[in-house]
């Protein structure tokens, strides 16, 4: 690991043009649907093409990134995110307006391009960075993760005002090969050669081995299943931002954008306090921290009244700091709590979860927000995270599970 540190910012710099090139897609795509069609059930069946696919087939996934070079399945996964993207280039010239069906099924295409990308990412990781810096390199990882979404909105907007959409998404497919090319010039360590017994297993077989290596670790696997009902509260929310800014507050597109930028801003602040600091020595304390914070800022913006928008401004700069100091805890947690030859199923399994969840979710929230206000599903949903930072505290298996503690 004599050189990680130019392995891993070399691998970061094309994850981050990449990330920056899909979310301005993203936001292009969204507005093109909403321009053409103004259908809910359309912007829904979008989101749900783009997220889906990771969390079912998340723990199958994990099986090929155990037994394969997980560099070859990230340069695979980026060219097939990269050709699907081509698909709709290819599709648009001549100024010929794009069908909803292809955009959809690109959509699901990058999306199971991401199933296999994302978790061989994060399981890739431990192999080139030092154990007592990943927490560090989460913070890194958060900070580009936070100044994408700060310039993506913005350069969408610049972007989409000028260009096609067939020409946005020859953007993207620049920011994949970028990606390739930044992962083909780095040197990603083999993992341990696997026994003959090992490599003999059926898939299913191999894909339930993950579960249980995952369950056998009673404090992480609680863990997985508490940022379960983490995300059931805040996944909604973070899609009823805008409709908080505008239907509750009587704001407009641009009190909806201000708070969007602030918590950006929130959470680039955590992002390189966390790069800077490293974090806690137990780290489950850290995510302690973070539910709390969250908790509070979302019940104190369910509080506030109509005219309190300013208010709802200084909460999600809050709500955006505390997000850095859970994902940047749980995943080393995860990094460090198992075996290299299981990471890839155990993160994949881990994602699933929290991915499945998700929809129902939205669901739930969508009708309450609706028939209560979503000014109320705000209170809901720091209900929901102040009773999972009761869990930690509750449960012994999770208040210990950090094995530097």
């Amino acid at each position: 690991m004599q050189h990680w540190k130019q392995n891993f910012f070399t691998i970061w710099a094309g994850q981050a043009v990449s990330q920056l090139s899909s979310s301005i897609l993203q936001f292009a795509i969204v507005w093109h649907l909403t321009e053409k069609t103004g259908s809910a059930l359309v912007l829904s069946a979008a989101m749900l093409a783009g997220f889906l696919p990771q969390g079912v087939l998340g723990p199958f996934i994990g099986v090929y990134i155990d037994r394969y070079s997980r560099k070859k399945i990230m340069i695979i996964s980026d060219l097939m995110i990269a050709l699907a993207s081509l698909l709709l280039v290819i599709a648009g010239l001549g100024g010929r307006t794009l069908p909803v069906w292809l955009i959809l099924s690109v959509l699901l295409a990058r999306s199971v391009g991401s199933a296999f990308h994302n978790p061989s990412l994060q399981a890739v990781t431990p192999q080139i960075v030092p154990e007592d810096q990943l927490t560090r390199c989460a913070g890194y990882s958060q900070s580009l993760q936070s100044v994408s979404q700060i310039l993506s909105p913005v350069l969408a907007a610049v972007v989409y005002s000028a260009w096609k959409l067939s020409s946005i998404v020859f953007l993207d497919v620049v920011g994949a090969l970028a990606a390739v090319c930044t992962l083909c010039i780095c040197h990603i360590p083999p993992l341990p050669a696997r026994s003959e017994k090992t490599q003999k297993q059926p898939f299913l077989q191999e894909a339930a081995i993950g579960f249980r290596i995952l369950r056998s670790n009673r404090g992480l696997f609680g863990l997985v299943l508490v940022s379960s009902l983490y995300t059931f509260a805040l996944m909604p929310t973070s899609a009823l931002f805008p409709l908080m800014s505008m239907s509750y507050f009587g704001g407009t597109n641009v009190h909806a954008s201000i708070a969007e930028v602030v918590f950006s801003l929130g959470l680039l602040s955590g992002s390189l306090t966390l790069g800077k600091w490293g974090g806690s020595k137990n780290r489950i304390h850290t995510i302690l921290f973070s539910f709390l914070l969250m908790s509070a800022s979302l019940i104190f913006s369910g509080l506030l009244p109509p005219r309190g928008f300013l208010g709802f401004a200084v909460c999600s700069f809050f709500m955006g700091v505390s997000g850095p100091f859970y994902w940047g805890m749980y995943t080393p947690l995860l990094q460090q709590g198992f075996e290299p030859q299981y990471l890839g199923r155990v993160l994949s399994i881990s994602s699933s979860v929290q991915l499945v969840v998700a929809p129902v979710a939205l669901s739930v929230s969508g009708a309450f927000a609706e028939f209560c206000g979503v000014q109320n599903w705000f209170l809901i949903a720091g209900g929901l995270t102040l009773a999972a930072a009761f869990l930690i505290i509750g449960v012994p298996s999770i208040r210990s599970c950090d094995q530097k503690s």
